[in-house]
């Protein structure tokens, strides 16, 4: 029989388990196409995450960017200039959560072969199922 574990709360999160856990702070369907955008290069402007995700809407990303910067998973950089700059990056804990993302990315290859869809999208208008290096993160500012 499952063992039912009591509820812990901490700093504004309800949970029973681990997963559960680790699963309000990726939930969604935003947040780890975020962290997947933010591991291929060092720094994106708002801009930048928009052109590479063209269905989520202004209010949305900022919504999840905003999420992902509480948790401590996104480094939000402002520059005081006119116009005012601001940038995106992993922090070291973003950053550690990448092998599992790129785990279900990967998974995400497998499946798209067992669709059918090998070899349809061969062309430079789609990702390439290839491994996908991650930018270096031994420079990443702390957080």
């Amino acid at each position: 029989m499952i063992k039912t574990c009591k509820v812990k709360e901490l700093q504004g999160y309800s949970y029973r388990c681990y997963f559960e856990l680790t699963l309000q702070v990726l939930g969604g369907k935003w947040k780890p196409i975020i962290l997947y955008h933010l591991s291929r290069e060092s720094v994106l402007r708002f801009s930048d995450l928009r052109r590479a995700m063209p269905n989520i809407t202004e209010r949305m990303l900022t919504k999840q960017l905003r999420e992902l910067e509480k948790d401590g998973l996104v480094l939000r950089t402002v520059y005081r200039e006119v116009p005012p700059r601001v940038e995106y990056s992993l922090t070291p804990l973003g950053a550690s959560l990448m092998p599992i993302l790129m785990q279900l990315r990967e998974w995400g290859v497998r499946y798209e072969k067992h669709l059918g869809g090998e070899g349809k999208f061969d062309s430079d208008d789609y990702e390439q199922s290839g491994e996908v290096e991650p930018v270096d993160r031994a420079a990443c500012p702390a957080s």
